[in-house]
């Protein structure tokens, strides 16, 4: 990486100064590797450890195989990027894919950005670094934002900031942290949609949420389909509350009920509610019926 390279906007201006400045390479000069060459180093690869920080636990096995065929054939194309701990020992902080596929691909040594970085620096540049990649799932990258907001005392908007995003996404990324573990798994193992998982979380019940999950991977249910349902749901839960908060009426209030039903030949409900007030109905089947009702009351 050169003091020239474009920087990527997407990182923070802090945090690209740091990745981009000279000031943070530790050169030949200062190492007595004569593999170093200006910023890059060609180091052992058992001389470097894994990265704490990253956020990313899960790696799939088969692409990880095909990594490390290709690496295999052809090399490394981009080089890990490192921080040095002491003498001949390296921690990584980004690259852990790269790592992994290097070690099965049976490598001895691996092309490595080294950089001075402490623990808090580290950990910012290894989850920003996590965030930019296109294949981390929903949950990964919702685990990276409450990382950076817990562990660096950030606010939702400092974040949208330093990568970029706005503030809704990441205020939708971070909700789907709130679903049950089986349907934070689905997501991780690309069973459900991020679409999917948000129409969970408004589900709001647990118990409704786990129940319509299953019901997506049994009957195949796209996102409209689940939101759908949701509506419905909606609707059936209001005419409950709704029911729920009827009060029951006085024998005379039924008994006018009836008489007034049998004196106009339609069906009358009178709906009580707890404050006094409610709704007195009378159903009609036409506007000849409408009419009919309407000279009976006014005779």
């Amino acid at each position: 990486m050169s003091s020239n390279s474009k920087k990527r906007p997407a990182l923070g201006k802090g945090l690209s100064a740091l990745l981009e400045s000279s000031a943070t390479d530790i050169t030949s000069k200062d190492l007595t590797d004569a593999s170093v060459l200006g910023s890059v180093a060609l180091l052992p690869i058992d001389s470097i450890e894994a990265n704490p920080f990253n956020p990313r636990t899960h790696f799939e096995e088969t692409a990880l195989k095909e990594l490390s065929n290709s690496i295999e054939q052809h090399g490394i194309i981009q080089p890990l990027t490192v921080r040095k701990l002491g003498r001949n020992k390296y921690q990584l902080i980004s690259g852990e894919r790269r790592f992994k596929a290097s070690k099965m691909a049976g490598l001895k040594e691996i092309p490595a950005y080294i950089r001075v970085a402490n623990d808090q620096t580290m950990l910012e540049m290894a989850l920003v670094e996590n965030i930019q990649r296109e294949d981390l799932n929903a949950i990964e990258v919702a685990l990276s934002y409450q990382r950076l907001i817990d562990e660096c005392q950030l606010t939702q908007e400092e974040l949208a900031s330093k990568i970029a995003k706005s503030r809704t996404s990441i205020t939708n990324h971070l909700r789907l942290l709130k679903l049950p573990p089986v349907i934070q798994l689905a997501v991780r193992e690309n069973e459900i949609s991020m679409g999917h998982a948000r129409a969970l979380v408004s589900a709001g019940d647990e118990e409704i949420q786990i129940h319509l999950f299953e019901r997506i991977i049994a009957e195949r249910l796209s996102v409209r389909d689940v939101e759908a349902i949701l509506r419905g749901e909606n609707n059936l839960k209001q005419a409950s509350s709704a029911k729920a908060k009827k009060v029951e009426l006085s024998q005379n209030q039924q008994q006018f009920a009836h008489q007034l039903s049998e004196k106009i030949a339609a069906k009358v409900q009178i709906n009580k509610l707890p404050k006094g007030n409610g709704k007195l109905i009378i159903n009609f089947n036409s506007d000849v019926d409408l009419n009919r009702i309407i000279e009976l009351l006014n005779s």
